[in-house]
Parts: structure tokens; C-alpha cells; sequence
């Protein structure tokens, strides 16, 4: 099985964002990011990023950005988030 579903257009990820009542640069400031960051995942791929707008939204990212997600046989692939190092 081949993965023919599209990406979601930009606009209508930050429409999603905008019903929920912020912008991308509000949700870039909250998660501690400069201003603009977030805005790069809309062309680029960044799993923290896309988690970010995917649980803002309520929507799993492999849903907002199949392309990103799924391999050529059609599977799921889930990418492994680094997570920060204790500060000592």
C-alpha cells in the first residue's frame, strides 16, 4: 500500500491554529522558541516542531504531513524525539 494522501496546505495548518485561538508565533513563543521557528516546519521537516502544531491543533502530525511519516511501502514511521539532558 502506497501513501497517496497530500500534506496539508500551510494555510490551512495555520487556519487550525487560528480556530484554536493563537497564531504560530504565539505557539512559537509559548514553547519557548523565537518568534519565527515554528514557521519552518510549514516547508521543512522538524518532528519537535510538528508536534508542537499537531497537538495545538489535536492532530496527529502524520495526519497534517503524511509525506513526512510514511515510508515508500505505505508504513506509519514515527520518528524518536530527543529529549533535553537534566541540567546539573
Amino acid at each position: 500500500m502506497i501513501n497517496t494522501r497530500e500534506d496539508w496546505h500551510p494555510a490551512d495548518i495555520i487556519a487550525a491554529i487560528r480556530k484554536k485561538g493563537s497564531t504560530l508565533t504565539a505557539l512559537s513563543r509559548e514553547s519557548g522558541l523565537g518568534s519565527s521557528t515554528l514557521s519552518n516546519t510549514l516547508s521543512r521537516r522538524w518532528p519537535k516542531g510538528e508536534m508542537i502544531i499537531a497537538q495545538m491543533i489535536g492532530v496527529p502530525a502524520w495526519e497534517i504531513w503524511p509525506s513526512r511519516y510514511y515510508n515508500a511501502k505505505g508504513e506509519l514511521v514515527v520518528p524518536k524525539l530527543r529529549t533535553p539532558k537534566a541540567v546539573v
